[in-house]
């Protein structure tokens, strides 16, 4: 048995239900009235850079686009709260576009806030430290670290927080 435990807290998004919501909501949009005599209209997934791009002639139908594939992406299972979600640009022909970016890490910030709020509980032993795009929480009691887990999921810290690698 070992003397000390830990667990560590991430963040991300399935990139397969992004893809299976983005083929859905293109589906709806071609088969929407609103949508028929659109000049553009495209739904884009950059799954290497985790970007969607969307991209149509009118600021009503970018809204309802935008609808789509958020009410899609909820479906399927995908955090809302780790989408970052861009201005729509003017693009050439009168036409917008607008990028959503996917959270796959914890940026250096956001892992400050969780290791303090760990640090500001002033749980017995219990330490958090940051290892790159995720916070290690470790401590003598499992006890201690369901309580440290228990206070994360409680707290708001822009991103949905994922909990792994428990032993």
């Amino acid at each position: 048995m070992a003397s000390a435990f830990s667990f560590d807290v991430t963040t991300g998004v399935d990139l397969q239900e992004v893809d299976n919501a983005i083929n859905q909501a293109q589906k709806e949009s071609s088969q929407r009235y609103d949508f028929k005599d659109a000049k553009v209209l495209t739904i884009e997934f950059a799954r290497a850079d985790a970007v969607i791009r969307l991209h149509t002639d009118h600021d009503m139908r970018m809204r309802a686009l935008f609808d789509i594939v958020q009410s899609k992406l909820i479906k399927r299972g995908v955090p809302v709260k780790n989408l970052e979600i861009g201005e729509n640009v003017p693009a050439g022909g009168d036409t917008l576009r607008k990028e959503i970016t996917l959270k796959q890490a914890l940026d250096t910030e956001t892992a400050k806030k969780v290791a303090a709020a760990i640090k500001d509980a002033k749980l017995k032993k219990v330490q958090a430290s940051i290892q790159g795009d995720q916070v290690r929480v470790s401590g003598p009691d499992k006890d201690a670290l369901q309580e440290a887990m228990a206070l994360l999921r409680r707290g708001d810290y822009g991103v949905e927080l994922k909990f792994g690698n428990y032993r």
